[in-house]
């Protein structure tokens, strides 16, 4: 039987991305396709190497290509990934593809423990991870980091004093905690701090990242503004936890990014302290604070619900001594992975369906 690329091509037209629900040829996903007379070999792009997906789309494309060449054929499939941007010959942080806004209603949810381990869970599955603690008056990714004592490195570029992120378990930092003593109070009017976090996004070195994410501070105030007007930002992460008044107060955190003049995608909610499990008993759920509150809010506003969190012991005793919990075994480590696959997919879909979000022009 004889085939030519173009046989492989239109084979591999019929297999569909799960996510983006479209054919990988179309979506130029498929790379490097080469035909001998007993091997047929491709290259798979996937869209961010956090994808769960990736052994079922290969073995649909084996399946698709064997159709077309039978069985006495070798076929090599190699898969790789590079994680979809919509951002180009941007002034501010050139090279990074998306960047990603953790936000909340209140204090007290867990968000930078969310966003923490969230970014451990994204650097571990290979995707170059960025964080930025925009909490300047309460920073706490330091500590969740073990690096509170550490200092960034400034080089000049240019005549100017650029900050080196420290890099601690894969993830590149930068907080007002590397540049404050611990036991200090940062005693700032709202512009002092603006002006710190637009420092973090033109004054630091970020290289080239597949991720950004901004630790945001609780409620909605002047940092907010300041982030939707310097950069665009990808989208939106909610967290919040299951009881009514953490919820309404999430409502007032979606609403914002959500207003016209503001209009970041919201991609998804995340439930913290879902369910209490003992560490002797975990099979065992407790909904202490709650159940279904995260996934009525998801679907009051039509947005996924990303994951659910539980309240387990570990989790705090992780962030206190500085080693999060996603880099541990367990089932902690599962929901934090899990979630990091979620995102990773639900950001790939705003890629693919939505245009760049632009910087808000506000006059306040």
């Amino acid at each position: 039987m004889s085939f030519t690329q173009t046989d492989i091509l239109k084979a591999l037209s019929t297999v569909e991305d799960p996510d983006l629900k479209r054919d990988l040829v179309s979506l130029n996903m498929i790379k490097d396709v080469k035909v001998e007379p007993k091997k047929v070999s491709f290259t798979v792009v996937l869209t961010t190497p956090a994808c769960p997906l990736k052994e079922k789309i290969r073995q649909d494309c084996e399946d698709a290509v064997t159709e077309v060449v039978g069985t006495g054929v070798e076929i090599d499939i190699l898969v790789t990934s590079s994680v979809t941007t919509l951002r180009d010959n941007a002034p501010l942080l050139p090279g990074v593809k998306n960047i990603i806004a953790i936000a909340s209603g209140k204090g007290g949810v867990g968000k930078s423990t969310v966003t923490t381990n969230l970014a451990v869970a994204l650097a571990q599955s290979g995707a170059k991870v960025g964080l930025i603690d925009a909490d300047i008056f309460g920073p706490s990714i330091p500590t969740m980091f073990n690096c509170e004592h550490e200092q960034p490195s400034v080089k000049q570029v240019n005549g100017k004093n650029i900050l080196i992120p420290i890099e601690q378990y894969g993830v590149k930092l930068i907080s007002i905690g590397f540049l404050a003593p611990p036991d200090s109070a940062v005693v700032w009017r709202g512009p002092m701090a603006s002006s710190a976090l637009k420092q973090f996004f033109s004054d630091a070195d970020w290289g080239e990242l597949d991720y950004l994410l901004i630790d945001l501070p609780p409620g909605t105030s002047d940092i907010h503004l300041t982030l939707v007007q310097t950069v665009p930002v990808t989208g939106a992460v909610i967290v919040t936890t299951p009881q009514k008044v953490a919820l309404a107060d999430a409502n007032k955190g979606m609403a914002m990014f959500r207003q016209s003049q503001i209009n970041v995608p919201i991609l998804g909610i995340v439930e913290n302290m879902a369910y209490f499990t003992p560490e002797e008993l975990p099979n065992n759920k407790y909904y202490i604070f709650g159940q279904g509150g995260g996934k009525s809010l998801s679907e009051k506003y039509n947005v996924p619900l990303l994951g659910q969190i539980p309240l387990v012991q570990s989790i705090r005793e992780s962030g206190d001594s500085g080693l999060p919990a996603a880099l541990k075994e367990g089932p902690t480590s599962a929901a934090f992975k899990d979630l990091a696959e979620t995102l990773a997919r639900q950001i790939a879909i705003r890629n693919a369906n939505f245009t760049q979000t632009q910087p808000v022009e506000l006059k306040v």
